[in-house]
Protein backbone atom coordinates (compact mmCIF):
# COMPACT_ATOMS: atom_id res chain seq x y z
CA UNK A 1 0.00 0.00 0.00
CA UNK A 2 2.97 2.31 0.46
CA UNK A 3 4.68 4.40 -2.17
CA UNK A 4 8.01 3.17 -3.48
CA UNK A 5 10.67 5.71 -2.51
CA UNK A 6 12.28 7.21 -5.59
CA UNK A 7 9.51 5.98 -7.93
CA UNK A 8 6.85 8.62 -7.45
CA UNK A 9 5.63 8.17 -11.01
CA UNK A 10 4.42 4.61 -10.33
CA UNK A 11 0.70 3.93 -10.16
CA UNK A 12 1.11 2.37 -6.70
CA UNK A 13 2.83 5.51 -5.48
CA UNK A 14 0.10 7.75 -6.88
CA UNK A 15 -2.60 5.63 -5.27
CA UNK A 16 -0.85 5.70 -1.89
CA UNK A 17 -0.45 9.48 -1.93
CA UNK A 18 -4.07 9.93 -3.06
CA UNK A 19 -5.35 7.79 -0.19
CA UNK A 20 -3.32 9.79 2.33
CA UNK A 21 -4.67 13.11 1.00
CA UNK A 22 -8.31 12.10 1.24
CA UNK A 23 -10.34 13.66 4.07
CA UNK A 24 -11.13 11.29 6.91
CA UNK A 25 -14.85 11.44 6.12
CA UNK A 26 -14.45 11.06 2.34
CA UNK A 27 -16.28 8.10 0.74
CA UNK A 28 -13.99 5.09 0.84
CA UNK A 29 -11.60 6.60 3.41
CA UNK A 30 -12.39 3.83 5.92
CA UNK A 31 -11.76 1.19 3.27
CA UNK A 32 -8.38 2.76 2.49
CA UNK A 33 -7.43 2.75 6.18
CA UNK A 34 -8.56 -0.83 6.66
CA UNK A 35 -6.73 -1.96 3.54
CA UNK A 36 -3.45 -0.50 4.79
CA UNK A 37 -3.87 -2.12 8.20
CA UNK A 38 -4.67 -5.51 6.67
CA UNK A 39 -1.65 -5.24 4.38
CA UNK A 40 0.51 -4.57 7.43
CA UNK A 41 -0.95 -7.57 9.25
CA UNK A 42 -0.45 -9.72 6.13
CA UNK A 43 3.24 -8.83 6.38
CA UNK A 44 3.14 -10.51 9.84
CA UNK A 45 3.46 -7.28 11.84
CA UNK A 46 1.22 -7.69 14.93
CA UNK A 47 -1.22 -4.82 15.55
CA UNK A 48 -3.22 -3.44 18.47
CA UNK A 49 -5.48 -0.37 18.81
CA UNK A 50 -3.95 2.93 19.90
CA UNK A 51 -5.13 6.34 21.02
CA UNK A 52 -5.97 9.09 18.54
CA UNK A 53 -5.96 12.90 18.55
CA UNK A 54 -8.91 14.96 19.73
CA UNK A 55 -7.82 18.39 18.62
CA UNK A 56 -4.43 18.83 20.27
CA UNK A 57 -5.34 16.43 23.07
CA UNK A 58 -5.26 12.66 23.35
CA UNK A 59 -8.34 10.46 23.26
CA UNK A 60 -7.19 8.79 26.48
CA UNK A 61 -8.21 11.98 28.33
CA UNK A 62 -5.19 11.69 30.61
CA UNK A 63 -4.24 15.16 31.81
CA UNK A 64 -0.84 16.00 30.35
CA UNK A 65 -0.58 12.75 28.33
CA UNK A 66 3.15 12.60 27.46
CA UNK A 67 2.60 10.85 24.11
CA UNK A 68 -0.79 12.00 22.80
CA UNK A 69 -2.23 9.70 20.11
CA UNK A 70 0.99 7.65 20.09
CA UNK A 71 0.29 4.93 22.67
CA UNK A 72 -1.84 1.75 22.87
CA UNK A 73 -5.21 1.90 24.57
CA UNK A 74 -4.75 -1.31 26.56
CA UNK A 75 -2.10 -2.17 29.13
CA UNK A 76 -2.24 -5.68 27.63
CA UNK A 77 -1.08 -4.48 24.21
CA UNK A 78 1.79 -6.99 24.01
CA UNK A 79 -0.48 -10.01 24.37
CA UNK A 80 -3.33 -8.32 22.51
CA UNK A 81 -1.25 -7.62 19.39
CA UNK A 82 -2.26 -9.87 16.51
CA UNK A 83 -2.14 -10.40 12.77
CA UNK A 84 -5.57 -12.04 12.72
CA UNK A 85 -7.53 -10.45 9.87
CA UNK A 86 -10.96 -10.84 11.46
CA UNK A 87 -9.86 -9.28 14.74
CA UNK A 88 -8.20 -6.33 13.01
CA UNK A 89 -11.33 -5.76 10.92
CA UNK A 90 -13.45 -5.73 14.09
CA UNK A 91 -11.14 -3.23 15.76
CA UNK A 92 -10.79 -0.98 12.73
CA UNK A 93 -14.51 -0.88 11.91
CA UNK A 94 -15.58 -0.68 15.54
CA UNK A 95 -13.07 2.08 16.38
CA UNK A 96 -12.97 4.22 13.23
CA UNK A 97 -10.90 6.98 14.87
CA UNK A 98 -8.27 4.70 16.43
CA UNK A 99 -4.64 4.62 15.46
CA UNK A 100 -2.79 1.29 15.61
CA UNK A 101 0.56 0.28 17.04
CA UNK A 102 2.73 -2.68 16.16
CA UNK A 103 4.55 -4.51 18.94
CA UNK A 104 8.26 -4.83 18.19
CA UNK A 105 10.65 -7.61 19.16
CA UNK A 106 8.31 -10.41 18.05
CA UNK A 107 8.71 -10.49 14.27
CA UNK A 108 10.37 -7.17 13.62
CA UNK A 109 12.35 -4.35 15.16
CA UNK A 110 12.23 -0.67 14.20
CA UNK A 111 15.18 1.69 13.84
CA UNK A 112 13.75 5.12 14.56
CA UNK A 113 15.75 8.23 13.58
CA UNK A 114 15.20 11.98 13.14
CA UNK A 115 13.36 12.64 9.89
CA UNK A 116 16.10 14.54 8.06
CA UNK A 117 18.75 12.02 9.09
CA UNK A 118 16.47 9.21 7.93
CA UNK A 119 15.87 10.79 4.54
CA UNK A 120 19.61 11.22 4.05
CA UNK A 121 20.32 7.64 5.07
CA UNK A 122 17.52 6.21 2.92
CA UNK A 123 18.83 7.99 -0.17
CA UNK A 124 22.32 6.65 0.52
CA UNK A 125 21.14 3.09 1.16
CA UNK A 126 19.07 2.94 -2.03
CA UNK A 127 21.90 4.44 -4.07
CA UNK A 128 24.19 1.70 -2.74
CA UNK A 129 21.68 -1.00 -3.71
CA UNK A 130 20.97 -2.06 -0.13
CA UNK A 131 17.73 -3.98 0.36
CA UNK A 132 15.72 -1.56 2.50
CA UNK A 133 12.49 -2.83 3.99
CA UNK A 134 9.34 -0.94 4.93
CA UNK A 135 9.91 2.70 5.90
CA UNK A 136 7.44 5.15 7.42
CA UNK A 137 7.51 8.85 8.20
CA UNK A 138 6.03 10.14 11.44
CA UNK A 139 5.23 13.84 11.40
CA UNK A 140 5.70 16.31 14.21
CA UNK A 141 7.64 19.32 15.40
CA UNK A 142 11.38 19.14 16.05
CA UNK A 143 12.54 15.78 17.37
CA UNK A 144 8.99 14.40 17.05
CA UNK A 145 9.44 14.24 13.25
CA UNK A 146 10.89 10.77 12.71
CA UNK A 147 11.60 8.14 10.06
CA UNK A 148 10.95 4.51 10.98
CA UNK A 149 12.96 1.69 9.34
CA UNK A 150 11.27 -1.70 9.84
CA UNK A 151 13.72 -4.60 10.07
CA UNK A 152 13.75 -8.25 11.05
CA UNK A 153 14.13 -8.81 14.76
CA UNK A 154 17.20 -10.45 16.22
CA UNK A 155 14.86 -12.88 17.93
CA UNK A 156 15.48 -14.27 21.40
CA UNK A 157 18.83 -16.07 21.46
CA UNK A 158 19.19 -19.26 23.49
CA UNK A 159 21.97 -17.47 25.35
CA UNK A 160 20.50 -14.24 26.74
CA UNK A 161 24.04 -12.84 27.07
CA UNK A 162 24.05 -12.57 23.26
CA UNK A 163 21.25 -10.02 23.42
CA UNK A 164 21.97 -6.32 22.89
CA UNK A 165 22.76 -4.51 26.14
CA UNK A 166 19.81 -2.59 27.53
CA UNK A 167 21.31 0.76 26.50
CA UNK A 168 20.53 -0.10 22.89
CA UNK A 169 16.85 -0.84 23.54
CA UNK A 170 14.32 1.96 23.25
CA UNK A 171 11.26 1.79 25.45
CA UNK A 172 8.30 4.09 24.87
CA UNK A 173 8.68 5.83 28.21
CA UNK A 174 12.33 6.76 27.50
CA UNK A 175 11.96 8.07 23.95
CA UNK A 176 12.23 11.74 24.88
CA UNK A 177 15.63 10.98 26.38
CA UNK A 178 16.94 9.66 23.07
CA UNK A 179 16.44 12.18 20.26
CA UNK A 180 18.97 10.37 18.07
CA UNK A 181 18.70 6.76 16.93
CA UNK A 182 16.18 4.63 18.82
CA UNK A 183 16.11 0.84 18.51
CA UNK A 184 12.64 -0.54 19.22
CA UNK A 185 12.83 -4.22 20.11
CA UNK A 186 11.53 -6.19 23.10
CA UNK A 187 8.82 -4.41 25.04
CA UNK A 188 8.44 -1.49 22.66
CA UNK A 189 6.07 -0.41 19.88
CA UNK A 190 5.60 2.16 17.13
CA UNK A 191 2.59 3.55 15.34
CA UNK A 192 1.82 2.09 11.93
CA UNK A 193 0.29 3.96 8.99
CA UNK A 194 -2.18 5.32 8.51
CA UNK A 195 -2.16 7.20 11.81
CA UNK A 196 -3.23 10.72 12.76
CA UNK A 197 -1.31 12.86 15.23
CA UNK A 198 -2.09 16.15 16.99
CA UNK A 199 -1.55 19.26 14.91
CA UNK A 200 -2.74 17.58 11.71
CA UNK A 201 0.43 15.50 11.47
CA UNK A 202 0.35 11.86 10.36
CA UNK A 203 2.26 8.62 10.05
CA UNK A 204 2.47 7.38 6.45
CA UNK A 205 4.38 4.81 4.42
CA UNK A 206 7.36 5.83 2.30
CA UNK A 207 7.99 2.16 1.40
CA UNK A 208 5.13 -0.15 2.19
CA UNK A 209 4.95 -3.39 4.20
CA UNK A 210 5.16 -5.46 1.02
CA UNK A 211 8.95 -5.04 1.19
CA UNK A 212 10.87 -7.84 2.94
CA UNK A 213 12.31 -7.07 6.37
CA UNK A 214 16.10 -6.66 6.18
CA UNK A 215 18.72 -7.54 8.77
CA UNK A 216 19.02 -4.41 10.95
CA UNK A 217 22.81 -4.55 10.79
CA UNK A 218 22.70 -3.83 7.05
CA UNK A 219 21.15 -0.42 7.79
CA UNK A 220 22.82 0.48 11.05
CA UNK A 221 26.03 2.09 9.79
CA UNK A 222 24.24 4.43 7.39
CA UNK A 223 21.69 5.38 10.02
CA UNK A 224 24.24 6.06 12.76
CA UNK A 225 26.39 8.10 10.36
CA UNK A 226 23.40 10.21 9.33
CA UNK A 227 22.36 10.66 12.97
CA UNK A 228 25.90 11.73 13.88
CA UNK A 229 25.79 14.42 11.18
CA UNK A 230 22.31 15.43 12.35
CA UNK A 231 23.60 15.59 15.94
CA UNK A 232 26.55 17.75 14.91
CA UNK A 233 24.13 20.22 13.33
CA UNK A 234 21.89 20.17 16.41
CA UNK A 235 23.86 20.49 19.67
CA UNK A 236 20.85 19.28 21.67
CA UNK A 237 20.60 15.96 19.77
CA UNK A 238 22.58 12.77 20.35
CA UNK A 239 23.27 10.15 17.71
CA UNK A 240 22.85 7.12 19.97
CA UNK A 241 21.05 6.31 23.21
CA UNK A 242 23.58 6.77 25.99
CA UNK A 243 21.69 4.98 28.73
CA UNK A 244 18.53 4.99 30.79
Amino acid sequence: MGAEYGRSDSSAGRLSRWLRRRPKDAPGADEGRLGQLLATAAAKLPLAPAAYPVGYRCSCERVGCPTPARHPVSFAWQTQSTTDRAQIERWALGQPEANFITATGMVHDVLDVPLEAGREALERLLAEGVDVGPVAESGGVGDQARMLFFTATRGTPEDEDEWWPCELDCHPETMDEHPGLRWHCRGSYVLVPPARLPGEHEVSWVRGPEHALPDPLTLLESLTDACARHGAADPHAVAWPLGR
